[in-house]
C-alpha cells in the first residue's frame, strides 16, 4: 500500500509533534534534512517504485504535466508498515539526518550525521 499523505497523517502529526518536543527540550527552532539524507530518501523511494509501473505515468501525479519539470514519483511503495518503522528508527536515532539550529545560523547536526 501507498504510503501518502492521506494513508499517513495521523502518523506524520504524531511524529512532527514528538519531533517538536524533542526540539524544545535541545533549546533548537529550526530543523532541516542534510543534503545526505534527502538524496538517500529520495533514491530509496526511486528504487523502490522502479519495480512498479507509477514512475512510468505521464501525468500530473509525477509532476509531467509541467513543462521542464522533472518527472519523480514520491510516495512510498514499500509499504506503510515499512515506512513507519523508518520513521520511528530516524526518531530512536536522535532524529538522524536533521539538522538543528539553535543559533541563527548555526547548525548543529544530529548525533552521527554528517551534514
Amino acid at each position: 500500500m501507498l504510503s501518502n499523505m492521506v494513508v499517513s497523517i495521523e502518523q506524520h502529526v504524531d511524529w512532527i509533534s514528538h519531533l517538536l518536543e524533542h526540539m524544545r527540550g535541545q533549546g533548537v527552532t529550526v530543523v532541516e534534512p542534510t543534503h545526505a539524507a534527502e538524496n538517500g530518501w529520495a533514491e530509496h523511494c526511486a528504487e523502490v517504485a522502479s519495480g512498479t509501473l507509477y514512475p512510468r505515468a505521464r501525468s500530473w501525479y509525477t509532476g509531467h504535466n509541467v513543462p521542464g519539470k522533472p518527472s519523480v514519483f514520491m510516495p512510498y511503495v514499500g509499504g506503510v508498515g515499512n515506512y513507519r518503522d523508518t520513521c520511528e528508527q530516524v526518531a530512536q536515532t536522535g532524529y538522524a539526518g536533521l539538522l538543528f539550529d539553535q543559533n541563527e545560523g548555526s547548525r548543529v547536526p544530529s548525533p552521527g550525521v554528517v551534514p
